[in-house]
């Protein structure tokens, strides 16, 4: 296969940072927005401007949220997951910095793991910090809901999914179960928002670091992720990008490769590590 033949020597050779996208987890049942599966063309995602300063999307957000993460939550690493995590425990990749809030490398056994955008697995307040776990303000929503019924047709990389206005209506949020009047949000960047700085400078440390950069599953399409493969780029680092679909950091590749994650990484892994051949399973199991 001629992209394992370009992108093997430039894995072998170790110290590698990947970043990683959306497109990633679209084997473990979560869409993307830009890529095969993408949702951008129906869904406008929650800002974090409307969040905050508008109840009624605030309600809608959270109404949607409460079915979607119960999707999320129950996704599984796929094999490209586990190409990583066994990538990494041979000694070749260094860090892996993830664009995703869905917590599936560290599901996989990876370490160093660098989550740009945050955890959707994770709730704070906006007013007084308290972070606390989605499981315990899932079951604060289900005693407010207690007759709350909708159907999810489709759910979204953040965990938000698509629901009628009529069955939104009726949802109650809640408030901080500490200071008792804190408005909570999703441990996550919503668009509009900025990374934390420092957790962006650790990610160019880690870039500046690197032998390699291996970009997984992204389009590049917002600065937020593409802004490390210029660093790469700039400092003279590799740069391999792998796929589906065309990025907008390909004229920084050295490499680059369309193909899908869940079968090009576990023969990836198989030929730089050795060992027994990999076994593909459907996605998410």
């Amino acid at each position: 296969m001629e992209s394992l033949e370009a992108l093997t020597p430039l894995v072998a050779g170790g110290g590698v940072v990947v970043l990683s996208g959306a497109g990633l987890s679209t084997e473990s049942g979560i869409p993307d927005y830009r890529g095969p599966s993408g949702v951008a063309r129906r869904h406008t995602p929650m800002t974090f401007q409307a969040f905050t300063r508008d109840p009624v999307a605030r309600r809608r957000y959270w109404a949607r949220s409460h079915l979607g993460w119960r999707l999320i939550a129950r996704a599984a690493p796929n094999a490209g997951h586990r190409a990583v995590t066994r990538l990494q425990r041979a000694g070749l990749i260094d860090a892996v910095i993830t664009q995703n809030v869905d917590g599936l490398h560290s599901a996989a056994g990876s370490a160093q793991v660098v989550e740009l955008h945050g955890r959707l697995d994770e709730v704070t307040c906006l007013d007084c910090g308290n972070l606390t776990s989605r499981e315990e303000l899932d079951r604060r929503l289900r005693e407010a809901n207690p007759d709350f019924v909708a159907r999810v047709a489709a759910v979204n990389p953040d965990g938000d999914v698509d629901l009628p206005e009529d069955q939104v209506a009726t949802f109650r949020t809640v408030d901080c179960g500490i200071c008792g009047t804190g408005m909570l949000k999703p441990d996550v960047v919503f668009f509009g928002e900025t990374v934390p700085p420092q957790r962006v400078a650790r990610c160019f440390a880690l870039v500046e670091q690197a032998r390699a950069v291996l970009v997984l599953g992204s389009s590049l399409t917002v600065m937020s992720g593409r802004r490390f493969v210029i660093r790469a780029a700039k400092r003279g680092i590799p740069v391999a990008i792998v796929n589906q679909g065309p990025t907008r950091g390909d004229g920084h590749a050295t490499v680059s490769v369309d193909a899908p994650l869940g079968v090009l990484l576990p023969a990836l892994a198989h030929r730089v590590t050795g060992g027994a051949a990999p076994v593909i399973t459907p996605a998410g199991v």
